[in-house]
């Protein structure tokens, strides 16, 4: 079997493999497992999208995967205006910007951020919202592909022995200053580590070579990804109008409006006691839910989303139920707003979408209210 069939191969078993990686969830094929997802590393048909800042990204990310910050998804000018609203981009600026980072229309995007979740969200809302057809989220990201690598493994074994070794030195180093020091031993002591430290230098810079989470800058190839506009879905993602007029029932209805709005954000920034520089007002949407994304994620196992029966008890804490439609925010929608939607999906719930101008949007239009 040539390389070209072995690809297609692999990334036809996509669907079959997430099941293993997300027993539990509804929508099990949004979700990727690090024990899947590693053999799809240098897949020419698979790209690996970190939605991480570029400074992450340098200080490790998966090999030959490319950078698309989830915050720098959703484009708005000075005011908070996003021209093409819902969408996170125009078509055209998509296009070039996807163009830019190498990726075609028939890879496979596996978006991927340091573990926790909301900008790798980011990255598979943005993807879905042009209709790109195969992406998933790595459950775990970048720390769960760490974890499975028996070079990283290695790796860092060696590294420990290197920390143990210059600790020791340093200890000698500063006996060597004491009244009645043993001159010669540890002398002899010290010589021995600097030998054994260039050993395990050298060791490691060879096992370096085969780390799959490496650092680095970001390495690109442009090509000409194509969005047809047919195949826009704005099923999961929502602009302001609509937004307020969820808010609006809301605010008549109570728990009994077939809406809700979860604000994904920090306290701070709910209160409006911090708000973003390019921002003219702090607080929230009226009516909103406070379900802060960290809620969601599995921090205690280094994933990106709790389980399912975790997940459930959160939301219908929370009066979020299946029944409604659901609407969630942030600062720019992709990431921790994205990260409510996408557990959602996971759950099997129907009308879930993320406010794409979030806070940046409705924080900017003076016309909308907001409450501290």
């Amino acid at each position: 079997m040539n390389r070209w069939l072995k690809s297609l191969c692999v990334v036809a078993s996509l669907s079959a493999s997430s099941v293993m990686a997300a027993d539990g969830y509804v929508n099990k094929d949004i979700l990727i497992s690090a024990d899947e997802a590693v053999k799809l590393i240098g897949n020419p048909k698979v790209m690996f999208v970190s939605g991480d800042n570029e400074d992450v990204y340098k200080l490790g990310h998966i090999k030959g995967s490319v950078e698309m910050f989830a915050h720098h998804l959703h484009e708005s000018d000075i005011t908070g205006n996003m021209e093409c609203a819902p969408l996170y981009r125009c078509v055209d600026d998509a296009e070039h910007y996807i163009s830019s980072k190498g990726i075609t229309n028939d890879m496979t995007i596996i978006a991927y951020d340091d573990f926790k979740g909301p900008n790798a969200t980011g990255v598979y809302s943005f993807f879905k919202s042009y209709g790109h057809k195969n992406v998933k989220v790595l459950n775990g990201g970048r720390a769960a592909i760490m974890a499975v690598d028996p070079a990283q493994k290695e790796y860092d074994t060696l590294n420990t022995q290197f920390k143990e070794i210059k600790k020791a030195q340093k200890a000698d180093k500063e006996s060597l200053k004491n009244e009645g020091a043993d001159t010669a031993a540890l002398t002899a002591s010290i010589a021995k580590a600097d030998a054994d430290m260039k050993d395990l230098k050298a060791k490691m810079n060879d096992v370096e070579k085969r780390l799959l989470v490496v650092k680095g800058e970001e390495e690109d190839h442009p090509t000409h990804y194509k969005i047809d506009p047919k195949k826009l879905d704005f099923s999961a993602i929502a602009g302001k109008e609509e937004v307020k007029h969820a808010m609006e029932d809301i605010l008549k209805n109570g728990k009994k409006s077939k809406y809700v709005i979860i604000d994904s954000r920090a306290i701070a920034e709910i209160i409006g006691e911090r708000k973003m520089d390019n921002v003219a007002r702090g607080g929230h949407i009226p009516g909103s839910t406070f379900i802060e994304w960290n809620r969601i994620s599995d921090t205690d196992n280094k994933l990106s989303f709790k389980d399912a029966d975790a997940l459930k008890k959160v939301y219908d804490s929370y009066g979020v139920t299946p029944d409604k439609t659901i609407y969630a925010y942030c600062q720019v929608g992709a990431g921790r707003g994205s990260e409510n939607i996408t557990a959602l999906q996971l759950l099997g719930y129907k009308n879930v979408k993320v406010f794409t101008g979030s806070w940046d949007v409705w924080g900017n239009d003076m016309n909308l209210p907001i409450k501290r």
